[in-house]
């Protein structure tokens, strides 16, 4: 296990290291580790092709977890997640035969096209840690993180995720086009494979599980914390917002504030580290309401950031 001031150098060698599998996109590597420095489950929505499951691969490479894909179609069965119970003729007994979802780090990939019953089988293991199989609750390995990916809904075949399960999420990243001179590196390269290969590892499961518990002890003063009751006061009254953050929501921010924080060597949240992680933390709990309709989470918290001040 790492000394506590040599955690900020191994971050930063985690962020180069999987930057080799995913080119040209620092930050939200950066954020991704942070919601899983968290305790927190990531969704990341993007076009196919985008390297969604490149980063997910790559993360569980760096941080040394056993790591698991389920790959979400329209006839996947809430037992293909969980795990089944069967028949043992030699013994005359049922034995059970876990699912998938006993993994350190699980992707659930494209998880909008499976069906809303298969996807509620991910509510549980998301919030408690544990699933209930056929009326015994078995724990899941720990440390225990759930990166999702999902199609934009523009796309056919989707099924939208209810809010219940997006609010489960912590963070919600798009990748995008990379760059230029990312892409032109990339075509440069070899195979994506060979490139995963390359990632080393930088943290442990013992490292995670530290640096979360120096986390907690980061200092969130009580200006700090008017700041962020103001923000979350906004979404709840002003004109626009059908939807608010929910105190799941602003616990979440605060969090992630000082995960933040502690990647920066502080022992304390600042402003900036709250208006660094909100449009990732709010953007998928935010609804709001336009002549046309739904507006996007982003353009929300953009809003919320520009409207709210930081002295009152």
């Amino acid at each position: 296990m790492l000394r506590e001031t040599e955690y900020s150098q191994a971050i930063e060698d985690a962020v180069l290291e999987v930057s080799k599998a995913l080119l040209g996109k620092e930050h939200q590597i950066r954020l991704a580790l942070c919601c899983l420095l968290s305790g927190g489950h990531l969704l990341i929505e993007d076009l196919p092709g985008m390297g969604k499951t490149t980063l997910s691969h790559a993360l569980a490479s760096v941080l040394g977890l056993e790591f698991k894909r389920i790959q979400f179609t329209s006839d996947l069965l809430p037992a293909d997640i969980l795990g089944v119970s069967i028949f043992d003729q030699t013994t005359a007994e049922f034995s059970f035969h876990s699912g998938p979802i006993f993994s350190q780090l699980v992707l659930a990939d494209e998880v909008n096209r499976t069906t809303p019953k298969t996807q509620s089988a991910l509510l549980e293991a998301m919030e408690e840690g544990q699933v209930t199989v056929e009326g015994e609750t078995r724990t899941l390995p720990s440390p225990f993180f759930v990166i999702a990916t999902q199609n934009p809904l523009s796309l056919a075949g989707t099924f939208p995720l209810p809010e219940s399960q997006l609010d489960r999420f912590l963070m919600c990243l798009s990748l995008g086009y990379p760059d230029s001179r990312a892409e032109r590196a990339l075509l440069e390269m070899d195979t994506e494979k060979d490139r995963l290969v390359d990632v080393r590892k930088c943290l442990g499961a013992g490292d995670i599980q530290a640096f979360r518990q120096m986390s907690a002890e980061v200092i969130a003063s009580p200006s700090l914390l008017d700041y962020l009751q103001r923000l979350v006061n906004y979404t709840r009254t002003a004109e626009g917002f059908s939807c608010g953050l929910s105190p799941r929501g602003s616990l979440a921010i605060i969090k992630a504030a000082k995960t933040w924080a502690r990647m920066d060597q502080r022992g304390y949240v600042l402003p900036e580290d709250i208006q660094a992680v909100l449009p990732y933390v709010a953007e998928h709990r935010l609804r709001g309401l336009s002549e046309s309709g739904d507006l996007g989470g982003a353009s929300l918290a953009d809003r919320l950031l520009s409207e709210v001040d930081v002295t009152s």
